[in-house]
C-alpha cells in the first residue's frame, strides 16, 4: 500500500497542515474541498492511521501526524529540487541571460563580473535591469529575468530560492554645510527626525506605502541613486549610501559621515543575495554568472 502514495498526497498533506483546513488547503491547491478530503483519506488507508483528529471545527494533526510531517515536507522539498536539477540539466546553456541588479551592488565588481561574462560566453546576450528594492524582484516574479541580485529589500518571496553574494558596507552621510553635520558624536533620532531623509524608492508597486530604514518625518522618495547623491552633496538631506559610492566624497569634504542613534552598533549595510524562482532555477550561463558574483 505504501508503495502507491504519491507526491500529490503529500503536498495536499502538507496544505492542509499549513493551512489549518481541507477548504483553505483546496483553494492553497485550487481544488475542491472534497478533493482534498479523499485524497487525505486515501493517503491515510494507505499509511495505516490518521493523520488528522476530525472532531473539533477544524482538523488538527494526530501525534502520528505530526511525526510525519516534517519527512513529507523534506521529500516535497528533494522532489522539487530533483525537478529543478533536471530541467537545468535538459536545458543547457540559455540562449539570453537576463538579470535583474539591485542598484546598491558595487558597480565596479558588476562591471568584471560582466567582462567575464562576454568572455567566457561570447554568443549569449546579457540583458541587465538595474533597481531598487521591489523593482528588483518584479522582472523576475513576471518571468522576464532568470536571476535577481537584491540586497536593499529586506525579504525573499514564497518560491524563491536564495544564496548569499556578499555583504556592501553603507554608510549615513550628509554635506559638511548640513545641520547635522555640526553635532558632535552620537547624533539624536529626535534631531535627524527633524531634517529631511533623502530615501531610495522604486518603480514597482511591490513595496508601495512601505518603509525602510526610515527615521524622519520629512521625507523626499527619489527613484533614482545617482540623483539621491547630488542631493546628499547637495546639502537637500541626509540619507543612507552604500560605502563605495560615496568613499571619494568623504575623502575629499563633499560629504561626511554621521551615526544616528538609532544605529549605535552598526552602520547600515546590504547583505547581497541572488534570487532565482525555486522551480526554475537558472542554466549553464546563469549559474556561472552567480559564481562571478560571489568572488566580488
Amino acid at each position: 500500500m505504501l508503495d502507491g502514495m504519491s507526491m500529490d498526497q503529500l503536498r495536499t498533506f502538507i496544505a492542509a497542515a499549513d493551512e489549518g483546513s481541507f477548504s483553505a488547503a483546496g483553494r492553497k491547491l485550487r481544488r475542491a474541498q472534497s478533493v482534498v478530503s479523499t485524497t487525505l483519506a486515501n493517503l491515510e488507508a494507505q499509511v495505516g492511521f490518521a493523520l488528522f483528529e476530525r472532531t473539533g471545527r477544524y482538523p488538527q494533526l494526530t501525534e502520528a501526524g505530526r511525526a510525519l510531517l516534517e519527512l513529507a515536507r523534506a521529500a516535497a522539498h528533494s522532489m522539487d529540487e530533483f525537478k529543478a536539477k533536471a530541467r537545468s540539466l535538459a536545458e543547457g546553456l540559455e540562449p539570453e541571460l537576463a538579470v535583474a541588479v539591485d542598484v546598491m551592488y558595487p558597480i565596479a565588481h558588476l562591471t568584471r563580473a560582466v567582462q567575464a561574462f562576454h568572455q567566457a560566453f561570447p554568443s549569449t546576450p546579457l540583458r541587465l535591469y538595474v533597481e531598487a528594492l521591489g523593482a528588483v524582484l518584479q522582472p523576475l516574479l513576471d518571468g522576464h529575468c532568470r536571476v535577481a541580485v537584491i540586497g536593499s529589500l529586506p525579504e525573499i518571496p514564497a518560491g524563491c530560492a536564495s544564496e548569499f553574494l556578499l555583504s556592501v558596507p553603507a554608510v549615513t552621510v550628509v554635506a559638511p554645510t548640513h545641520p547635522l553635520a555640526a553635532l558632535k558624536g552620537m547624533v539624536p533620532r529626535a534631531a535627524a527626525a527633524e531634517q529631511i531623509q533623502l530615501v531610495l524608492t522604486d518603480r514597482s508597486a511591490l513595496t508601495a506605502g512601505r518603509n525602510f530604514g526610515v527615521a524622519s518625518t520629512q521625507v523626499w522618495r527619489l527613484a533614482d541613486l545617482g540623483a539621491k547623491h547630488a542631493f546628499l552633496r547637495a546639502g537637500l538631506g541626509w540619507g543612507h549610501m552604500p560605502l563605495h559610492m560615496v568613499e571619494a566624497d568623504i575623502a575629499s569634504g563633499a560629504l561626511v559621515t554621521i551615526q544616528l542613534e538609532m544605529f549605535a552598533t552598526a552602520g547600515p549595510g546590504f547583505s547581497m543575495h541572488a534570487i532565482h524562482l525555486a522551480d526554475n532555477p537558472p542554466g549553464r550561463a546563469g549559474r556561472w554568472f552567480i559564481d562571478q558574483l560571489k568572488q566580488g
